[in-house]
């Protein structure tokens, strides 16, 4: 039988042409290279042995995903991490496996997006990476260029679809991550998709209640609570505790938000 080595190139074009987006998982692969065997009149024939054994394709198959294509991307999340374009680009032309997650789950576009390295994105986006695939703190690509005010990285997540109703540890949306740290451009971008304005997080506050509780009551709190406001979000919603925005305004002194919320209907 052929040395690993040799049949991973092999392998690797059969793999992508029937699993384009993931990686198989052990049985898949023990299937593809019982394939690579037995397909009549094909370029593989003359590497592999036709009468391999389901024994020997299935240690093959073990040690190519433990070995080859793990190794190969945790090297990609590595570079997307050090914001090495090269080492990204090479790897990516070997057609190395995208999603593979490290010991902190997470995969090379969430470690890109972590340092809003812009290009890696849109090279890992190009070649096929899941804009939601979070990590183990629940962190996607997406969810970190809203709390983290990437409103370029935003941008890209959008338009390659990104789920704008999947929350965060808190049960937050994006909508709701952002407003609590005041990022007006990405809160304008995400007010043009079909959001839920008066999602209700772990916490029990809505991206309004965010703004006001979280925030300085200064100009970009004051501006995402008019977007907010404008965009239906419901002003004599309370808290868990029955608080409403009005009274967390008033509480804290926020005369430019008080007025908004009252102008739009708070009644208390």
């Amino acid at each position: 039988m052929a040395e690993i080595n040799e049949l991973l190139p092999i392998l690797h074009h059969i793999r992508v042409k029937l699993y384009p987006n993931y990686l198989p998982t052990r049985g898949e692969y023990q299937a593809l290279i019982r394939i690579a065997c037995v397909l009549p009149n094909n370029e593989y024939i003359g590497k592999m042995n036709s009468e391999l054994k389901l024994t020997e394709a299935d240690a093959l198959a073990g040690s190519i995903c433990s070995e080859q294509s793990r190794k190969e991307g945790l090297q990609l999340i590595s570079a997307s991490d050090k914001g090495d374009i090269k080492t990204v680009e090479t790897l990516l032309k070997k057609d190395v496996y995208i999603h593979t997650q490290d010991g902190e789950g997470r995969c090379a576009l969430v470690a890109a997006a972590y340092k809003n390295s812009l290009e890696i994105a849109d090279l890992l986006i190009n070649a096929g990476a899941d804009v939601n695939m979070k990590d183990n703190t629940l962190q996607s690509a997406y969810l970190i260029s809203t709390s983290d005010g990437f409103t370029e990285l935003l941008k890209k997540t959008l338009k390659a679809g990104a789920d704008v109703h999947c929350t965060d540890s808190y049960n937050g949306t994006g909508l709701i991550r952002a407003a609590d740290r005041g990022h007006v451009e990405v809160i304008r971008e995400l007010l043009k998709t079909d959001i839920r304005v008066n999602h209700v997080n772990r916490l029990g506050w809505t991206a309004l209640l965010e703004a006001i509780i979280l925030g300085d009551g200064g100009k970009r709190h004051t501006e995402v609570v008019r977007l907010l406001v404008d965009s239906g979000a419901d002003v004599n919603l309370p808290d868990k505790d029955g608080v409403t925005p009005l009274a967390h305004a008033k509480g804290r002194g926020f005369t430019d938000i008080v007025k908004i919320l009252e102008n739009a209907g708070a009644k208390r």
